[in-house]
């Protein structure tokens, strides 16, 4: 294993300095390597670094859809992969690239829990207005649903990017990426009561003076407290589904494409960086399809 100590070291520098990777895709990648390295290294005989080809690698591969790793993951272990023996093609290290072939698992599109709009009711409706929490809560949700938010942009979302005057609120989503989003006149009743009479009145703690969404102790609330209290607020509602933040991204979306929205104006709306991730919500309403087509197309009918 010394020998893939070294290159691994290396490969993380390159990773770093390089390619300029996020951290935690730079520790998903190094995992994975890894992972290969204590493979070859206690194969029957151990495999040299320098002389894997890639029908050991495809052996590697099978072994990890053995353990019945989601696909995604598989993906991403082949792409760790091909990074790694790219780099060491530029290393002088190997010659040939054994990756170079190499099949990537057929991914799955996972299809998304959603829910009704009569579900998005119930839940909103669970709420106890009569507590400091359960306007800041109604506020949270309303804002999640109305603007299609992920957890991380609600929660690290600040009272300096509210444009609620114009019906804007500011986004910054993933890869520092912002982005101007639409909210609804709901979502703004209850950001402002919330605002003037719960938020006003409670603790701030320092560095959290423009969070908009605050704890008991004044700071920003982390991810897990979002997802604990859309879970209370689901088993109080009655509702009987796999119910966690993302949820209500997913029923903005589907709403919308329910609804007969442009879907590129919905991905602008999400922040995808690709219509292809936007395109998952097309599946939802199959009638929704074929009623615009007995609508619009002249020999449908």
């Amino acid at each position: 294993m010394a020998i893939w100590s070294s290159y691994i070291k290396g490969f993380t520098a390159y990773l770093q300095l390089e390619r300029s990777l996020a951290d935690n895709t730079i520790a998903a990648y190094i995992h994975d390597i890894n992972m290969m390295a204590a493979y070859f290294s206690h194969v029957e005989p151990p495999i040299p670094l320098e002389a894997i080809n890639r029908s050991d690698l495809q052996n590697f591969l099978k072994e990890i859809n053995d353990l019945q790793l989601a696909a995604n993951t598989q993906a991403r272990i082949l792409s760790g992969i091909k990074s790694f023996f790219r780099y060491l093609m530029l290393e002088d290290v190997i010659t040939t690239d054994p990756t170079e072939l190499l099949q990537a698992p057929k991914l799955q599109r996972k299809l998304p829990d959603f829910l009704s709009i009569a579900e998005v009711d119930q839940l909103l409706a669970a709420i106890d207005h009569s507590t400091p929490d359960g306007q800041r809560n109604r506020a949270m949700l309303e804002t999640l649903y109305s603007c299609g938010l992920r957890v991380s942009e609600l929660i690290q979302l600040k009272i300096s990017m509210l444009y609620l005057d114009l019906g804007y609120i500011r986004v910054v989503g993933k890869g520092n990426k912002e982005r101007l989003v639409p909210i609804g006149n709901e979502a703004i009743i209850q950001i402002r009561l919330y605002k003037d009479h719960v938020r006003a009145l409670g603790k701030i703690a320092i560095g959290a003076e423009d969070i908009l969404f605050l704890n008991i102790r004044g700071g920003a609330l982390s991810r897990v407290m979002v997802f604990l209290i859309i879970k209370k607020l689901t088993a109080l509602a009655g509702i009987k589904k796999n119910i966690h933040p993302h949820v209500l991204r997913h029923s903005f979306a589907t709403h919308l494409v329910e609804a007969g929205a442009d879907l590129r104006a919905v991905q602008e709306m999400l922040g995808h960086k690709s219509i292809t991730t936007t395109e998952i919500y097309t599946h939802l309403d199959r009638t929704y399809l074929r009623t615009t087509l007995e609508k619009y197309h002249p020999h449908f009918h």
